[in-house]
């Protein structure tokens, strides 16, 4: 089965797999399609804001600075603001990602 998924009390046939807790507050969501050596941008950037990205189909290669991180299915991925980023398709086939633009925090 699903790493890391469980079925909550009183459900059935239901797995779930909690990707993320409280972030702040979020500016907005969107859905992007990555096609085979699809992202970007194609060279990285930073901004205020931090992201969380989670892939819902395929797998993703995050450059965050010198670091790569893949992440997979099912799988969740946040940046920080000010870190320097770009995200790219791993596969060579379509990947799914949702990402969620949460606010610059004040005083952090």
């Amino acid at each position: 089965m699903e790493k890391d998924f469980i079925t909550p009390p009183n459900h059935v046939n239901f797995l779930a797999k909690q990707l993320f807790g409280s972030c702040g507050e979020i500016e907005n969501v969107a859905v992007a399609h990555l096609q085979p050596n699809g992202g970007g941008p194609t060279t990285q950037h930073s901004h205020t804001h931090s992201h969380l990205f989670i892939v819902t189909k395929g797998e993703a290669k995050i450059l965050l600075g010198n670091e790569v991180h893949i992440i997979h299915e099912n799988e969740s991925f946040s940046i920080e603001g000010g870190c320097m980023h770009s995200v790219w398709n791993n596969v060579d086939s379509e990947t799914v990602m949702v990402g969620i633009t949460i606010k610059e925090q004040i005083g952090k």
